[in-house]
């Protein structure tokens, strides 16, 4: 596996709204002393308390947006807009109400249900379980697309299902209070994990917001105000001294961290040095308690070679800049690195397109911590990637970073996550598509660093070709990573949320990668080993997730209106609106 990134490109923000010590001690005190009412709550209550939230969670929708457009220099009015209504309201609204919905079955039969034409086997033997669509309507808004799960070996369909939901097949769960580091780069995030943590683990949190985005409190605290009024959660804001400090208070149980893997060895291995290495060794870990976390990852998208019509390129290099200028990169499954092929005529006019796609979107504000000096750590010196005149103040140009060499082995693109506008490209030696698919996987296993999400992009002719098609099959099976998106951006298995969301399990806590456990996943499996997401090489219209489509913001807010309470009448108008993009 390769190192992780170097420590001098981490930074952290400085908080305005440091929470006193004796009142993180009373928070922790009373969330303690509602945390067995809560484990001994049935799934029928718990189900009313989440729905519950969703009017709340509306009534606060538009002004939550707001915050995040003017924290990160976006326009409310405008398609950039709906970066923050996807990524905010309306992927929490949608977590609240598939768990919800997946508390009334345990309440009625013990178990999330799935019927058994849920079950598959891959072509390894895997015991498979699609996770997506959920329903009708998802079938109707997300046509062409479905998500199925790889469990682990030797389970199989019996095993998978007496797994679900292990929680509510306690007698007598015991009350826990575990600490969410919530990240401070998507708003959605905190809360999905907090709702993780509650309805699928039984306990009661305490969310830490992440200094960036500490702003988000007030909006969280009402949208969740059911679960907070309840006593089982609670929100602060603080800086590194406060997560320190909670980190290691003797009232949290267990934890979850969002962010990256320096900050994970911190907590778990203490300050980088001869002590960590001696603790690594002998697995002697600073923070002894029980911690998920959900980490970063040098993204690839494997471009199988083929010949693709100019319509099909134009459509993936979309497809490719919404990964890159979302958020302005700054998500832990932005696209970083396209792994092509040297073999491929289609090679450069697909990368030209792909830059000039990207050149009709002006830089987005740098508004994460550290951005600067880890862009210029990493381009820097690399001609024609240092912002031009005219970037903007506070800005970073979006730098196409081409022609990697694959056999470079001090090549920190490689092996460090910018988490800023770069996009990265590296071309194998491959004779035929099938055996490019075996050098792409063992490139992104061996040298890539993290293990949370890859995508892969093939012509469908290609699928259809038995021996290409028992390549993909193979390279699905082999990458290790948390989740395999084919022909669309991983995000979308994140955004589902019916998906287990996580790092590969191959992770160890000593070479952490993307990270240890699953979010999301509101069918509550045990014994997962990957996600893996199909969808169209080519999709019409054009999906209202594309950084290219002009009314995303309006579609995005019908939607967050659609899972708040989901009615076949509403469908029409977002079709509408998808169409005029």
């Amino acid at each position: 596996m390769p190192h992780a990134a170097s420590p001098e490109l981490s930074a952290s923000a400085t908080s305005g709204l440091d929470t006193p010590d004796a009142v993180l001690d009373e928070t922790l005190a009373e969330l303690r002393a509602h945390a067995e009412e809560f484990a001994a709550l049935g799934a029928g209550p718990r189900a009313a308390l989440l729905r519950a939230c969703l009017p709340r969670l509306q009534g606060v929708a538009r002004s939550w947006v707001e915050a995040g457009c003017t924290a990160k220099g976006l326009r409310i009015d405008a398609p950039e807009a709906s970066d923050e209504w996807y990524a905010g309201p309306y992927f929490v609204a949608r977590n609240i109400r598939l768990l919800a919905r997946s508390l009334d079955q345990i309440a009625q039969n013990g178990k999330p249900a799935l019927s058994p034409r849920r079950f598959g086997r891959s072509q390894d033997g895997r015991t498979t379980v699609r996770v997506f669509p959920t329903d009708m309507f998802d079938a109707a808004l997300f046509i062409g697309f479905s998500c199925h799960v790889r469990m682990l070996e030797g389970l199989d369909e019996a095993a998978a299902r007496e797994r679900q939901a292990g929680f509510y097949g306690r007698s007598e769960p015991e009350g826990r209070v575990i600490l969410v580091l919530g990240a401070g780069n998507v708003s959605s995030i905190p809360a999905m994990d907090v709702l993780t943590k509650m309805f699928i683990d039984g306990a009661v949190c305490l969310l830490k917001l992440n200094p960036v985005n500490e702003y988000l409190g007030p909006f969280l605290t009402e949208a969740l105000g059911p679960l907070c009024e309840a006593g089982f959660l609670r929100v602060v804001t603080g800086g590194a001294e406060t997560s320190s400090r909670l980190v290691h208070h003797e009232g949290v149980d267990e934890m979850h961290l969002t962010g990256s893997d320096r900050t994970h060895d911190l907590v778990v291995w203490g300050p980088p040095g001869a002590e960590r290495n001696r603790r690594m060794a002998q697995n002697d870990p600073v923070l002894k308690k029980p911690i998920t976390c959900e980490l970063g990852t040098v993204t690839p998208l494997i471009v199988v070679p083929g010949m693709y019509s100019d319509r099909q390129l134009s459509f993936v290099a979309e497809n490719v800049a919404t990964a890159v200028v979302n958020n302005a990169s700054f998500n832990c499954n932005s696209v970083k690195m396209l792994v092509t092929s040297k073999e491929w005529p289609q090679r450069e006019d697909f990368l030209g397109k792909i830059r000039s796609v990207l050149a009709r979107f002006p830089p987005r504000k740098a508004y994460y911590p550290g951005a600067v000096e880890r862009f210029e750590s990493l381009v820097g010196g690399r001609p024609g990637q240092m912002p031009e005149d005219g970037a903007g103040e506070g800005t970073l140009p979006w730098a196409t970073v081409f022609g990697l060499d694959e056999h470079a082995h001090d090549e920190r693109l490689f092996d460090t996550e910018p988490f800023c506008s770069i996009l990265s490209e590296t071309a194998l030696e491959a004779a035929s598509p099938a055996d490019f698919l075996r050098a792409a996987t063992d490139f992104c296993n061996d040298r890539l660093w993290g293990t949370l999400s890859a995508n892969i992009v093939i012509h469908p002719k290609q699928g259809r070709d038995p021996v290409v098609a028992a390549a993909l099959n193979d390279a699905i099976a082999e990458l290790r990573y948390g989740a395999v998106s084919i022909n669309h951006w991983s995000a979308l298995v994140f955004a589902i949320g019916s998906a287990p969301w996580g790092g590969h399990p191959s992770s160890t806590p000593t070479d952490i990668q993307g990270g240890l456990g699953w979010v999301h996943n509101t069918y509550m499996l045990d014994g997962v080993e990957k996600a893996v997401l199909r969808g169209p090489l080519v999709v019409f219209p054009k999906p209202p997730w594309f950084v290219t489509h002009r009314r995303a913001h309006r579609v995005a807010e019908r939607l967050t209106d659609f899972e708040v309470a989901p009615s076949l009448r509403k469908l029409p108008a977002i079709a509408l609106e998808a169409a005029r993009g």
